[in-house]
Order: structure tokens, then C-alpha cells, then sequence
């Protein structure tokens, strides 16, 4: 995958993390995905405008989007066929740095989303009791429309996210790569120090 491919990943992380507050927003009843995003990405997008405070953007992100993440089976994903390999409390550790690099990249790129995204959302396709996909596209000023696409299953009568596809490229797929890498170089818990080291890094 180019760098250019993986700027375009990372760079939008903004316009996702204002999405997935909006597809996760819990309701009274029921609603289908699409809906819950069409009716509520206007107000978060107005909201995250008027806030640049990196520290306060992690801050949203923790309280609005970590709970309707599946972060178990992302990361479980994004590490791929070494899951296997690794131990319940390897595991844990695993989950836990992910999710942390993956709300810290959040909230970095949500600084720079500017108040004019439009979204226009799609139908959802592959609808069923457990699994959906909503389509969405996604513009902003001085840049090309582009499409984004959230894997979503629910457990228990909610919806989470456990996949985001930007232009047909996936997030977690995106880390696998690296991650199989570092693991042939230095296992299991390498992986997990590397995973911790970037955090420290995003932090400082």
C-alpha cells in the first residue's frame, strides 16, 4: 500500500470519527444505520467544527465513539492470523493499545476537518439481523469526493463498528501488513510494545 493510499486512510480518520458517533448514537427504538447517520452528521460535524483542542477531541472521541466500537474484532483483524498465537492476557493488551492508537488517530485528524463536510448516505447493502454495510460519500471543500464504507454487526440489539472502508481500502487491513511484520521480528509481545510506543509518541 503507497503512502499516499495510507495518508488518505489516516487523514480521514476525522470525517470517520464524526461518523461513527452519528451511526452509533443509541435511540429510544430501533433505526436502521443509514438513518441514524443521515439524521445525526450535520449536528456532530457543527460540533467537532467548533472544537480544534486536541486534548478535548480525545476526550470526545472516548466518550462518543469507544463504546460502540467492536475493538476486540478489529484488532483481532488487524493482527490476523497471529491472534491465534497469542494468550488471553497478550490479547487484552493487544485490544487495549489498538484502541488507543486508533482514538489518538482520531482525534489528531479531527483537528483538521473543517465545518463544510457534506455526506450524502446511502442504503445500506448485505442487510441482515447481524451484519450491515452503510455506504457513504463523503466532500469537502478543495477536495475530491470520495467514498466511505462502515462494516457494522449487532449484538444484543446494537449496532457497532468493526470495519471502515475508505476508497475500497480497509482500516484494520491497513495495520495488518505492519503488524505481521513486527511480529516475525520480535512476537507477540513486540507487537504490543511497538503498539505502545507509537501511543507514546502521539501523546508526546
Amino acid at each position: 500500500m503507497t503512502a499516499t493510499i495510507i495518508a488518505r486512510v489516516t487523514g480521514f480518520a476525522a470525517l470517520l470519527c464524526a461518523l461513527l458517533f452519528a451511526v452509533a448514537t443509541p435511540a429510544q427504538e430501533p433505526t436502521a444505520p443509514d438513518a441514524l447517520v443521515k439524521s445525526l452528521v450535520t449536528e456532530v460535524i457543527q460540533v467537532v467544527a467548533q472544537n480544534k483542542d486536541p486534548k478535548a477531541l480525545v476526550d470526545l472521541a472516548e466518550k462518543k465513539v469507544v463504546a460502540h466500537f467492536d475493538f476486540r474484532r478489529m484488532t483481532q483483524l488487524a493482527v490476523g492470523r497471529s491472534w491465534s498465537q497469542a494468550n488471553p492476557q497478550q490479547q487484552q493488551k493487544l485490544e487495549a493499545a489498538f484502541r488507543t492508537l486508533l482514538v489518538r488517530t482520531y482525534a489528531t485528524a479531527l483537528a483538521q476537518t473543517s465545518g463544510q463536510t457534506k455526506v450524502d448516505v446511502k442504503a445500506p447493502s448485505n442487510t441482515g439481523d447481524k451484519e450491515t454495510l452503510v455506504h457513504t460519500t463523503v466532500s469537502e471543500p478543495g477536495r475530491n469526493t470520495f467514498a466511505i464504507d462502515y462494516r457494522m454487526s449487532s449484538a444484543s440489539g446494537s449496532w457497532k463498528v468493526y470495519d471502515v472502508v475508505v476508497e475500497n481500502l480497509s482500516l484494520v487491513t491497513n495495520y495488518r501488513s505492519s503488524f505481521q511484520s513486527e511480529v516475525s521480528r520480535s512476537g507477540i509481545d513486540g507487537l504490543i510494545k511497538a503498539i505502545e510506543a507509537k501511543n507514546q509518541k502521539q501523546e508526546g
